[in-house]
Parts: C-alpha cells; sequence; structure tokens
C-alpha cells in the first residue's frame, strides 16, 4: 500500500471514531443538567437519613440542656461542620476534569487546626494526671463504630450523584465525598456522645474519620472511576 494511501485510511479511520465519540456523547443521558443540584440534592437526602437513624437509635444525650451551655460541647460541632463545610466545597471540583484544587484543598486544614489549637488549651488548663482519663473518655468504641456506621447513608447518596461526573482523581473523589460524610456523621454523634474534650476528639474521632476516609478512597477507585 502506497503512502498516501496509509495515510488516508488512517484518516478515515480517525473520522469515523470521531464521529462515534461524538455519538456517544449525545446519547449519554446519565448527565444530570446540573451537577451542582445533584451533589446538593445527595448531600441533603444522605444527611436526612443519617439522622433518622440516628434519632431512631441514638437520640440526644440525656444532659443536653445542661452540656449546651459549656464550651467544650458547642465546639465540638465548630470542628465537625468545619470538616464537612471545607470536603463539601471540594467536592464539585472533584468530578469536573481538570478543575485547580490548589488553593482550595488547603480548607481541609480548618477542621485539624482549630482542633489541634483546642488540643493545646486542653492541656494547659487540665491538670496532667487527667490527660489519660479526657483522652480515653466513655465512649471510644462506640464513636469508632457509630460514625462509620453513620457515615455510610451520606456516602452512598454522594457517590451516586458523583457518577455523573468524571472526577480526574476517582480514589481521592471517593475520599473527600467521604469526609464530607463523616463530617455529617460526626456532627450527629457529637449530640449523643458524652466526652467533650478534645483530647477525645482529636483521638477517636479523628480515627473514626480517617476510616471513613479510607474506605471512601478505594470506593472511588472501584465506582467513580470513568
Amino acid at each position: 500500500m502506497t503512502g498516501n494511501g496509509s495515510h488516508h485510511l488512517i484518516r478515515k479511520n480517525i473520522c469515523v471514531k470521531t464521529d462515534e465519540l461524538i455519538k456517544l456523547i449525545a446519547e449519554d443521558t446519565r448527565r444530570p443538567a446540573n451537577l451542582s443540584q445533584a451533589l446538593a440534592l445527595a448531600m441533603i437526602v444522605g444527611s436526612l437519613v443519617a439522622a433518622a437513624m440516628f434519632f431512631l437509635t441514638l437520640g440526644l444525650r440525656p444532659d443536653f440542656d445542661q452540656a449546651i451551655k459549656t464550651l467544650r460541647f458547642p465546639f465540638k460541632f465548630v470542628v465537625t461542620l468545619s470538616l464537612f463545610l471545607s470536603a463539601a466545597l471540594l467536592i464539585g471540583r472533584m468530578v469536573r476534569p481538570g478543575q485547580s484544587l490548589t488553593a482550595w484543598r488547603w480548607l481541609l486544614l480548618l477542621g485539624p487546626v482549630l482542633l489541634t489549637s483546642a488540643v493545646i488549651i486542653e492541656l494547659a488548663v487540665v491538670p496532667a494526671g487527667l490527660w489519660t482519663t479526657r483522652l480515653i473518655g466513655q465512649n471510644a468504641l462506640h464513636c469508632l463504630m457509630t460514625i462509620p456506621a453513620l457515615a455510610f447513608f451520606p456516602t452512598v447518596f454522594l457517590f451516586l450523584a458523583m457518577r455523573h461526573g468524571a472526577p480526574d482523581n476517582p480514589g481521592l473523589a471517593g475520599a473527600i465525598a467521604a469526609l464530607a460524610s463523616a463530617g455529617i456523621a460526626a456532627t450527629l454523634y457529637a449530640f449523643n456522645c458524652p466526652d467533650d474534650s478534645p483530647l477525645f476528639m482529636v483521638t477517636w474521632y479523628s480515627i473514626a474519620t480517617l476510616i471513613v476516609a479510607t474506605a471512601g478512597y478505594f470506593a472511588g477507585r472501584r465506582f467513580l472511576s470513568w
């Protein structure tokens, strides 16, 4: 076959494949008209389901009226909601290819910085003899089980919405979605948890969140690839 014939055949194949690609894109009806709305709806529905499970199985701590008047109890929600909001703001960018995360990713440090600052203050004002007691708390195992369990529901709904996107890094996108879900779950669990010390939070809440994020990473690689 001559050189011109080969070039003609290559151009013809490229044109055919391009036409096929355009046809596939045109026939792709899985993408919602507004991905941001789909993600927001997934967060709302997932949060409502997790909240329903929480109130059906756990509910508020018995001394809620007294705890709300303290400083440590409300601060737990500052940390957990910071985690949720920072991760939630990243999800929309994660599922759209080519989006820069350079500046946005620093938002994830907000919760850890707040919690670390609280730990430093706690170590300064609490006698050293009580540090271990505050760290171990009363419900470490309960925390490690409850936060991942409650995070399951928003994670599932977020993954369903994210499958309509096209993340450059499916594993990282899954981990970020799981972090947002862990923030929701930790916020709910904080209403029931009697351990308000930052030492308890930095240990057990963090481990539970790491479990959720790790599971989200591997689930993302499996279910969010395109």
